[in-house]
């Protein structure tokens, strides 16, 4: 069997809300919630799910932009938590991240050649080479080469993000997390920008964390799919098994919003009832039974286990085992 390249193990994130006069902590959003799935090398691993539950997080989680409360993360079999800062400065440059929004994720007083050659200097690139890197990069990602002495408010919106992921290429990496990189985009851009990222994936043999909530996009772009709810992920499956056969209601409310490009095509549509609850007061049992059409009472009272359903497809529904 493969060893994945990146393997999470009941990963949890909580953040203190701090109430009362002294400001003492006495509760927690769980932001991520006992999260745990694996990419292979060379895949796109698609996660999605309603914002604030928790895809965001996961992915800073993965780079280490936040440290986790608890759980284990492994990129190639190393540890991340036992790392020292030099070990884990080093590894870094095998996991870059895209950011959503090209507007606030470029330094806006810094010329693009910089903004593209800073991960250069910080990881030791040779500084005679490093103009020439810059100007390939800008050409891999469909800029020219003359856009580096320019600054980012002279570009659009699909322009600036390929310069963001210029920058995510700049060094090399072997796993790209992709947190809603089309989302700000108008939706002619963001079929360019996807076929960009499934070219260079192919290209420089990249590894994908697509984090999304249009699963038409994910779709597209992704060969397994795990969706989130509250923190917590509720089903993993291959993508055209878990768009043929969804089987976690949750999953089932999102495809059903989904349009059809087909007129005559009618979709039954499955309205979720209620508000999603907080993450510092999630409900008890499965979290989802608070929305749940078909919520039973051992929902109220018992987390789901994830139960396997067919080869590499998993969801954690009290339903199934009915």
């Amino acid at each position: 069997m493969t060893t994945p390249l990146v393997e999470i193990k009941q990963l949890k994130k909580y953040f203190p809300v701090k109430k009362g006069i002294l400001g003492t902590k006495k509760s927690f959003v769980k932001a991520v919630d006992d999260v745990s799935f694996s990419i292979k090398k060379g895949e796109t691993f698609g996660l999605v799910g309603e914002s604030g539950c928790g895809k965001s997080t996961t992915g800073r989680l993965l780079t280490r932009l936040l440290e986790p409360s608890d759980g284990e993360i492994y990129f190639e079999n190393n540890k991340l938590s036992e790392l020292n800062e030099e070990q884990l400065r080093r590894i870094r440059k095998d996991f870059q991240m895209i950011f959503q929004d090209p507007y606030a994720s470029l330094n806006p007083r810094m010329k693009v050649k910089n903004i593209i050659n800073e991960p250069l200097i910080i990881h030791g690139y040779d500084k005679k080479k490093s103009l020439s890197r810059v100007k390939e990069l800008l050409e891999v990602v469909g800029l020219n080469s003359y856009h580096a002495e320019r600054y980012p408010h002279e570009f659009s919106g699909g322009q600036r993000q390929r310069i963001g992921i210029a920058r995510a290429l700049a060094v090399n990496p072997k796993l790209i997390i992709a947190d809603e990189p089309v989302s700000a985009l108008d939706v002619s851009i963001q079929a360019q920008i996807l076929n960009l990222l499934k070219r260079l994936q192919k290209e420089f043999d990249l590894t994908y964390l697509f984090i999304a909530h249009d699963l038409s996009v994910v779709e597209h772009i992704s060969d397994r799919v795990g969706v989130m709810y509250l923190g917590k992920i509720v089903e993993i499956a291959d993508k055209t098994e878990l768009y043929k056969n969804p089987q976690h209601p949750y999953t089932k409310s999102l495809l059903s919003a989904v349009p059809i490009p087909n007129p005559k095509l009618k979709r039954e549509r499955i309205v979720l009832k209620g508000d999603i609850p907080s993450p510092a007061n999630p409900p008890n049992g499965c979290t989802f039974h608070t929305r749940c059409p078909f919520a039973m009472e051992i929902c109220k009272k018992s987390v789901p286990e994830f139960t396997k359903i067919g080869v590499g497809h998993y969801a954690a529904c009290h339903l199934i085992n009915e």
